[in-house]
């Protein structure tokens, strides 16, 4: 059984649903994109995404017409497997076609650029051998790529990566939730004090940095929260 934590995009309201592997991720049509599948190889008890990440799913899906094999989705940053500030970790990303036939994987890969449902999707010079589609959304803090800027207040998937990156290096955010409230904002001032980072409890840029460089991958601490 998987507790998944859903960012509501239209009501900007985190949602938590209970769900066996075999069972439809929450929002998903038809059953098209089961828990396990999403799970990947994670073996985080705790899984999280958005409401339109999964209905991007549900309309590329019907565009295509048939099974789309998926290979990886989900990851928690202190598991890694991917870069420093992956979509994967804010759970709207997908990994796809690794066992389709070059032809078919360039057909997905340009249905999925046409459809324009999605944020971004990989060219093929970058991912020749699977096709990455993602719906990432806010303003990337740090130019044209990566995370937004969160602080007090501000609700979403990426709230909860940085809450997990905290928890897991040992400054407390009193849970996961997806929800940067006091205990948040606390938090990271005391991690931007402790790294010698402007101390005003947002995280931008440089903040997500040093959290990314210091938790992806290195495994989950006895401080991690689920």
């Amino acid at each position: 059984m998987a507790k998944i934590i859903i960012f509501n995009n239209d009501t900007n309201r985190m949602e938590t649903y209970y769900r066996d592997e075999s069972q439809p991720m929450p929002y998903n049509t038809n059953g098209t994109l089961r828990v396990g599948e999403f799970r990947g190889s994670s073996r985080s008890p705790t899984l999280w995404s958005t409401k339109r990440a999964m209905q991007s799913w549900n309309a590329q899906r019907y565009i295509w017409g048939r099974p789309i094999p998926l290979g990886f989705a989900f990851k928690r940053p202190w598991e890694g497997g991917h870069g420093s500030q992956s979509q994967h970790y804010a759970g709207v990303a997908f990994d796809v076609g690794q066992r389709l036939s070059p032809e078919d994987r360039n057909a997905l890969r340009n249905s999925a650029i046409s459809s324009g449902i999605w944020s971004y999707v990989e060219p093929a010079a970058l991912t020749p051998t699977w096709v990455h589609f993602d719906k990432r959304f806010g303003k990337p803090a740090c130019g044209t790529a990566g995370y937004p800027q969160i602080k007090q207040g501000s609700v979403s998937t990426y709230v909860l990566i940085a809450q997990d990156d905290l928890n897991t290096l040992g400054y407390g955010t009193g849970g996961l939730d997806g929800i940067f409230g006091v205990r948040t904002k606390d938090a990271v001032a005391a991690y931007q004090r402790s790294r010698g980072l402007a101390t005003d409890g947002i995280v931008g840029c440089n903040t997500w940095r040093s959290l990314q460089e210091n938790v992806v991958g290195t495994g989950r601490t006895s401080t991690t929260v689920d």
